[in-house]
């Protein structure tokens, strides 16, 4: 829901039917989506005035510790209580049902977090909670102290940026830059072991928002693929990029991103392709990720 703020209430309402009519009950917000504190949570509730049963239909997750004003990340227990109370008045609902840490804070006492963490939970403010953009020693480091289950690790994942995945492949080649480990390494690996959902961000970007993949000439090897498979498997090709994601036994989720209807039910649809092993494989080696 980043890329709401300019749209108008209809626009946001058809977006909302569409990504609801093609099997989408999950909206990812976060505090400073919009250009400034909970503009983007706003937009989408003032637009939708979902109703109770609605309301219960859906997950609303958010996230905080971002202080864009400040040029800075605040994890403090302070910063997580006056967040989540900001949501959920923008939101116009009781509760948050995931709350994820927005970037890690270098200056983070897990025990400030387990304090807001369990605050919120006891007051049924937040229901679930999880990090974007962490580590596996991040994640291991607010577990000393934070009781509850971390659900979810928000990362950027595509085709194309795959650092995560593409560096296992290639572990323990000497002088291939593929191969060095990276914020620690192995953080697929580590979600899978401990039950936390991957949630694939800028899905169909090329790098760090440096524009989508998907068409572009710089591409066209990997687009070529993308082209056949798509035709083969009767999607558009912009599925085939969903489909690569969900094919993993990670059970990733995808964060779409896109505010183009059509485009929501496109991509929705590769969730239903299943990608053979060969498939897969071979849109990551037309990617330019090393197979050794």
């Amino acid at each position: 829901m980043m890329r709401i703020p300019d749209k108008t209430d209809a626009e946001v309402r058809e977006l909302y039917d569409t990504a609801r009519a093609a099997g989408i009950d999950f909206f990812d917000h976060a505090d400073i989506y919009g250009g400034a504190m909970h503009v983007c949570e706003d937009r989408f509730a003032s637009a939708l005035q979902l109703t109770p049963s609605e309301r219960d239909e859906i997950t609303l997750q958010t996230k905080c510790g971002i202080v864009p004003a400040e040029q800075m990340f605040d994890f403090s227990y302070e910063h997580i209580i006056t967040q989540v109370e900001g949501s959920l008045k923008a939101l116009r609902t009781d509760r948050i049902d995931v709350l994820l840490l927005h970037r890690p804070d270098a200056l983070v006492e897990p025990e400030e977090v387990a304090r807001a963490f369990d605050e919120l939970e006891s007051s049924g403010k937040v229901r679930a909670f999880g990090v974007s953009n962490h580590t596996p020693r991040q994640i291991d480091l607010l577990r000393t102290a934070v009781r509850q289950p971390l659900v979810a690790d928000q990362l950027q994942l595509s085709i194309t940026h795959s650092p995560i995945i593409a560096q296992g492949v290639a572990a323990n080649m000497s002088g291939e830059d593929q191969s060095i480990v990276r914020d620690g390494g192995g953080i697929v690996e580590y979600c899978r072991i401990n039950g936390i959902t991957i949630q694939a961000w800028s899905p169909f970007q090329a790098g760090f928002f440096d524009g989508v993949f998907l068409g572009s000439p710089k591409h066209a090897e990997l687009n070529a693929v993308i082209d056949r498979l798509a035709a083969k498997h009767s999607v558009e090709p912009i599925a085939i990029a969903t489909a690569w994601i969900t094919r993993h036994p990670a059970h990733m989720q995808v964060v779409l991103g896109t505010t183009t209807p059509q485009r929501v039910t496109d991509a929705a649809a590769g969730a239903d392709v299943e990608l053979s092993r060969a498939e897969w494989y071979e849109l990551f080696r037309a990617a330019g990720h090393l197979l050794p």
